[in-house]
């Protein structure tokens, strides 16, 4: 990692700011610039990408994209008292940082992004699900993102590699490997971050697909997904039964069993459900 951006440590960042984390704000700093460029090259090659960072707070991590050769990074950053720190690290990699002072959830990331695009965050824990599932459903696919490296709680990063049988299998799963291979790249226990939380961490690297792993209507997907694991200890011709008059007939039409539940049924068979759902609607 390269060290002669003369950059102040970040402790003396933070004291300087007055950057205690927000608990509301889901923020927990990580300190450690050697730990940060290692999570950092979880994300793979960054020279000719434009790295798209949510919630960078005093920037650690922002420094280590930088430092391991974005093209440009767009830091996105609703707490006001971080955007000094930030400046100043875009002065120090000239014209390679952008920041942007608003709440990720409300605004359009291609506005500032020029393909190729990769997407590293050390993502707010009282937001993140909510990113992540944004960036799985677009309304087109291939997404305009390459990959995503992405901060979660150990529970989370679980949720999204889980198979069929696993307690951590979901909705999550779903939504994540119909579109992408992804991977818990490292664990991070609490002691990592300033504050501490109460629970581990994970990275998890997500490598879109050109194309979805099976067909089916997405919005027909999320929804029966949805309904499946909403109940996920009935029986699918229970927790689906508001879909269609016919579900038991539906579901033995794409070779699902009414009485299996929804932590048994495979990504495969959730497509195949999909699309005799759509034919029957």
């Amino acid at each position: 990692m390269n060290t002669d951006d003369k950059l102040p440590p970040l402790r003396e960042v933070i004291a300087k700011h007055r950057l205690s984390a927000v608990k509301s704000l889901g923020q927990n700093f990580i300190l450690d610039l050697n730990l940060t460029a290692k999570i950092v090259r979880q994300a793979g090659e960054l020279q000719g990408f434009d790295i798209l960072e949510i919630g960078p707070g005093p920037g650690a991590l922002t420094r280590s994209l930088l430092a391991q050769g974005a093209r440009k990074v767009i830091a996105i950053e609703k707490d006001v008292r971080c955007i000094g720190a930030l400046e100043q690290i875009a002065e120090a990699y000239p014209n390679r940082l952008q920041i942007i002072e608003k709440d990720a959830l409300n605004i359009d990331f291609i506005d500032y992004l020029k393909t190729p695009i990769r997407i590293v965050s050390n993502l707010p824990y009282n937001v993140s699900t909510r990113l992540l599932i944004r960036w799985l459903t677009p309304r087109h696919w291939p997404s305009y993102w390459d990959s995503l490296t992405l901060m979660f709680q150990q529970e989370v990063a679980e949720r999204i590699v889980a198979k069929p049988g696993s307690k951590f299998y979901g909705r999550l799963s779903i939504l994540t490997q119909w579109r992408c291979d992804a991977k818990i790249m490292m664990s991070l226990p609490p002691d990592a971050f300033k504050p501490a939380p109460k629970v581990s961490s994970a990275v998890v690297h997500f490598k879109a697909l050109k194309k979805t792993r099976f067909e089916a209507d997405q919005k027909i997907l999320e929804m029966v997904v949805s309904l499946a694991f909403n109940k996920r200890r009935k029986m699918l011709r229970s927790s689906l039964k508001s879909l269609c008059p016919n579900i038991e007939k539906i579901l033995e039409n794409a070779d699902i069993k009414p009485t299996q539940r929804a932590e048994e049924i495979s990504l495969e068979k959730f497509c195949s459900l999909a699309r005799t759902i759509k034919l029957n609607i």
